[in-house]
């Protein structure tokens, strides 16, 4: 057995290389012709200019020749357009065969192994209390005899009943026990059914769990042979024909439900507990294709003796008349019930169409793109010239089984054998680990998983432990070889056969598909299962139905990056309905992939209509932004679809200069399935949006995911005008205050100290910055211009900043630490206020010159991340000087406190010290937030045409705030004005009084302020002196010390035989 399954995965993984090496003689022709394999004439293949089709001619049910289609990437052929036509002609020329072939019908939805929506039905109903063992119904109606017969009734079981119950029986005037259905629990808390057939009771084996749901039972006999068989939902569960005897059921009698009849009509025992409806019954013997469309509540009116009608019913007054609440898969039940699309014959070239059973065998026609099978067929004569580390490793495990290829994966019908299928390829992934997949590895793989997933599984009430826990590893290994398959490092590879696959979204629909037919078993003995590995998480839930239910959410996995979980839960108010509409328990099956992202090439833009529409921004496309997160809900254990919540995580990293806009949407497999389906966004939409993640509300279940709408920000040409119009006025109002203030400083003659040193050199920087930038509009045509404008904005830009850390330092120096002399600290200013700027600029232009200016206008590029080289560093002084003004303002007011406690000062010292630290720290305090807010504008000036307003306003202020601080409101500036006229109001005063300034009389000899001894004169050298000679010297002086407007004049006058110096202070008038 062992040596079969590795056959079995050799031939899968094999199967390619195979087909590559044709078995005609000849070599193969491509377009309108036809080439065979290795498989003879199950692989006829006919290549047109467009299409490739291949004839099968391996007999399968429709659902297993889709399921083998699917597996060669391809699909059943629709023979709708004139080119399919001619190739499935051609193909079956070749072939000889003339019976009828499966093809699909594009009219109808594809048929699913499991149906993804249900068809919500209510029904009258009968209760039979377990209060009152009277309980029962009887058929208001004659019945002749019958040859063959099959009936049907749905059953809600009392969970606490645990006695034999009589379902119904049929008792004739000669024959009791004609024909009975019965049931009783076993210890495995099974319900066991038996019929008795004209008194022959036969075996309990067919069963259905003892949970309380509704279940839907078919018995069928037929007099020929005595064949009979028990069916349960759908499914066949019991069969033979020993029932010794030959004869009809006879007519004439009496159809009870809920009670055994011990004498006819009457003496009722074995009485039934719970809820029957829609029993139906037939004079035919139900095939199994009926009976699956019976379940699905298809209507079924052929040889119908009796049709479900509660008016047709007298009934004992315990049992009282309810509505039952069912819900039926809907869609592939009906479809088989009908029948399913052959090609019969042709005539007069055009193909003649017909019904058959879907579950009849019959050969069919796969249909692919010509590229698709020429990538195809290129992959397996690469594979077949050269093997991958995966497959020897591969060919390493199976040799020692020693291996005999003959089994074709088709045949492959057994969860156990697919299990050891994927215990060998995780075994040869994890020893090629090293080594890695390659496409033809993937490829192979991917059709392995789909083989796998369409196997169906067997009840979960066949099941033990050991084949429970079986099951759990098989879906373990299943999800560790798709893990394997979507890896993000495996996202070149999937673009080398993306011509092949239509894409990951294939692995997610296997996986989806597995674990949908596999929770039944999986949940048989617990209520939570995860599975997890790097790139996926898989987690399956489970819960009784009750009005306390509780909501259900599920995350992906945690990570460091983000406290925003990717989640998604299922609203409490829709677990409450489905409790209230009659369901037992739900199964909630969760799935979260984390490495799709990457392998949806950003090249493969997604078609959408943009959101955003108002002209501010260009629309560049549509990509996937976050990881895909899936539920599936399952009540009694058949899928229905309900609404959803979820929130993901944005994993796109856009660049600079372009904007998103997250859309909600989900994965829709049927809406181009040649392409294996497509991103749709019906039913879903945005709740909140959030930085980093977005939350979405959808109204059904399945695969879902964020889209990013990226646009990239543009302006109109009326703000383009208006832009460059205001910052050429902004720059030159900016321009004309730091002008101004530069003059101020240098006319009125401010006293020089490294105060004023530090603020000229800061006006100098941004003034030419201003400058620079008034003029780059016009340098942006030239490549060069614009690279050198570039280059001295980002110098004289980074100037100002460099030059505001400066100003903090020296801030630092005067209060913080006094202990650095003044020449020293002047040439660590330099070297900071230039030096580094230039340091700066040139390493950045060393480094990324081709990327360092933006592409359409002269300022460093904000794609390339050059614009960090600016950034930076503003970030840094803009923290420097923020810590410094915090220690400043600490030591300011200690000292304050200790000298209050010191000296108790006056009320009018205490305002001198804070007018003191107020001037010192003004200008640091008040341009470091506007400085910062312009600049943090300037960066972000691309998201919207409103900051680029506000930066232009901001920038504009500069200059003008500037003025304000540094010259209009600077004690220096003022004291020096000041100075300049008292100067000129003393001029005008000495001018109007004439003093002699220390002239010497005519007739007094020239005499200096020496230390020799003075000259007498005498009066009559006094008497003959002009008009303008005075007996005095005076001396006019400006005393800054003294109030305003003051004066101190020296006289020199003659007293009695000395010289008297006589100093008087006086306020001059005006001329």
């Amino acid at each position: 057995m062992t040596g079969v399954l590795h056959t079995g995965l050799i031939l899968v993984l094999f199967v390619m290389v195979c087909e590559s090496e044709p078995t005609h003689s000849g070599p193969d022709r491509v377009g309108n012709s036809y080439v065979s394999d290795s498989q003879g004439q199950s692989g006829l293949i006919h290549v047109t200019s467009r299409t490739a089709f291949q004839f099968v001619n391996d007999s399968m049910a429709y659902s297993k020749a889709e399921s083998f289609c699917r597996g060669q990437f391809s699909s059943l052929t629709t023979l709708d357009q004139s080119e399919d036509q001619e190739g499935a002609l051609e193909l079956l020329r070749q072939s000889g065969l003339p019976s009828p072939v499966w093809v699909k019908d594009h009219r109808k939805a594809a048929s699913k192994s499991v149906a993804f929506t249900r068809q919500h039905v209510h029904l009258p109903a009968l209760n039979f209390p377990k209060e009152s063992h009277e309980g029962f119904a009887r058929v208001n109606m004659n019945f002749s005899a019958l040859s063959t017969v099959s009936v049907c009734v749905r059953v809600q079981w009392e969970p606490e009943w645990n006695e034999v119950s009589t379902i119904f029986s049929y008792a004739a005037p000669v024959f009791i026990n004609e024909f009975q259905l019965r049931g009783q629990l076993d210890s495995q808390g099974r319900i066991l059914l038996a019929l008795i057939i004209h008194g022959n009771h036969l075996p309990y084996k067919a069963f259905f769990p003892n949970d309380g749901a509704w279940h839907h039972i078919c018995v069928t006999w037929h007099r020929s042979g005595g064949y009979w068989a028990i069916y349960v939902d759908g499914e066949r569960k019991d069969m033979g024909s020993d029932t010794h005897t030959s004869q009809d059921i006879l007519g004439d009698g009496i159809f009870i439900l809920g009670q055994d009849q011990d004498s006819f009509g009457g003496n009722f025992t074995e009485p039934f507990f719970g809820n029957i409806t829609d029993l139906n019954i037939w004079n035919m013997s139900l095939q199994v294709k009926h009976v699956s469309a019976l379940n699905a509540c298809s209507p079924m009116t052929q040889e119908v003796v009796f049709s479900w009608n509660t008016d047709h019913f007298s009934h004992h007054p315990v049992v009282k008349e309810i509505q039952a609440s069912l819900f039926c898969p809907a869609g592939h039940q009906r479809m088989e019930l009908q029948g399913c699309r052959t090609l019969h014959s042709w005539s007069d070239q055009l193909p003649v169409f017909g019904l058959t059973d879907c579950s009849d065998t019959l050969p069919f026609i796969c249909r692919s793109s010509r590229e698709r099978y020429l990538t195809l067929k290129q992959m397996q004569d690469s594979q077949s010239s050269q093997s991958t580390a995966f497959m020897n490793h591969l060919m390493k495990i199976s040799n020692r089984t020693q291996l005999v290829l003959g089994q074709e994966p088709s045949r492959l019908n057994d969860l156990a054998e697919v299990s050891s299928l994927l215990d060998l390829s995780v075994q040869a992934l994890e020893n090629s680990r090293q080594e890695g997949l390659q496409p033809t590895d993937m490829v192979s793989l991917i059709q392995l998983l789909s083989l796998a997933a369409d196997i169906p599984a067997q009840p979960h009430s066949d099941a033990n432990d050991h084949s429970r826990y079986s099951t759990q590893e098989l879906s373990q290994r299943f999800i560790n070889v798709a893990d394997s398959i979507i890896s993000d490092n495996d996202a070149l590879k999937w673009e080398a056969i993306k011509e092949v696959v239509n894409g990951p979204m294939d692995v997610v629909k296997s996986i989806d598909q597995m674990v949908t037919s596999l929770s039944p078993r999986l949940m048989a003995e617990t209520d939570h299962l995860t599975l997890h590995t790097p790139n996926i998480k898989l987690e399956v839930q489970q819960q009784r139905l009750q009005e306390s239910s509780r909501a259900t959410s599920f995350c992906g996995p945690e990570t460091d990056k983000s406290t925003n979980l990717d989640c998604i839960s299922v609203p409490h108010q829709k677990i409450r309905d489905l409790h209230n509409n009659g369901f037992r328990k739900v199964t909630l099956i969760n799935t979260w992939y984390g490495s799709l992202q990457p392998i949806f090439s950003p090249n493969d833009n997604i078609t959408m209509v943009p959101t955003v529409t108002d002209g501010t921004q260009r629309y560049l496309g549509t990509i996937l932004g976050s990881s895909v997160i899936s539920t599936t809900v399952l009540g009694d254990d058949q899928p229905v679809s309900m609404a959803v919540h979820f929130q993901l995580q944005h994993k796109i990293q856009t660049p600079t200069g372009t904007v998103y806009d997250p859309v909600c949407a989900f994965w829709d497999f049927d809406l181009t399935p040649e392409a294996g389906g497509w991103w749709n966004t019906k039913g879903c939409e945005v709740v909140s949006k959030q930085y980093g993640h977005t939350v979405c509300h959808c109204n059904h279940t399945t695969n879902f995911a964020l889209l990013l709408q990226v646009y990239e920000v543009q302006w109109s040409p009326e703000n383009e005008k208006a832009l460059q119009v205001l910052t050429f006025i902004g720059c030159g109002v900016s321009l004309c205050g730091l002008l101004f203030t530069f003059i101020l400083f240098i006319a009125v003659g401010v006293p020089k100290s490294d105060r004023t040193t530090v603020h000229k050199n800061l006006i100098v920087a941004l003034g030419t910055a201003e400058l620079l930038l008034m003029c780059s509009n016009w340098a942006s045509s030239n490549e060069a211009a614009c690279l050198v404008v570039t280059a001295l904005l980002h110098l004289f830009f980074m100037a100002s900043f460099s030059w505001m850390l400066v100003e903090g330092l020296l801030l630092w120096s005067k209060v913080v630490s006094v202990n650095i002399s003044e020449d020293r600290r002047m040439k660590l200013y330099y070297i900071i206020g230039w030096g580094l700027p230039v340091l700066i600029v040139g390493v950045t232009l060393a480094i990324s010159v081709e990327k360092y200016r933006a592409d359409d206008h002269c300022w460093l590029s904000v794609t390339a991340d050059t614009i960090w080289a600016f950034v930076g560093p503003v970030i840094f002084v803009l923290a420097v000087n923020a810590v410094v003004l915090c220690r400043v303002v600490m030591v300011t007011v200690s000292s304050a406190h200790r000298r209050a406690k010191m000296l108790s000062p006056s009320s009018a010292s205490k305002m001198q010290t804070f007018d003191l630290t107020w001037a010192v720290m003004r200008p640091v305090l008040i341009l470091l937030p506007v400085l910062g807010l312009t600049w943090l504008c300037g960066v972000l000036v691309h998201l919207s045409a409103v900051v680029a307003y506000v930066f232009i306003a901001l920038n504009a202020f500069q200059g003008l705030y500037i003025f304000f601080v540094y010259a209009v409101y600077n004690s220096e500036v003022r004291n020096a004005i000041k100075r300049i006229k008292a100067k000129r109001k003393a001029l005008s005063f000495t001018n109007c009084s004439q003093p002699t300034s220390f002239l010497p009389c005519q007739r007094t000899p020239v005499t200096s302020w020496g230390h020799g001894p003075p000259v007498p004169s005498s009066p009559e050298t006094s008497e003959t002196s002009g008009p303008q000679c005075s007996t005095s010297t005076s001396l006019v002086i400006k005393n800054e010390s003294f109030r305003k407007e003051s004066f101190v004049s020296f006289s020199l006058k003659p007293a009695s035989g000395n010289q008297v110096v006589q100093l008087t202070a006086f306020r001059p008038s005006a001329c």
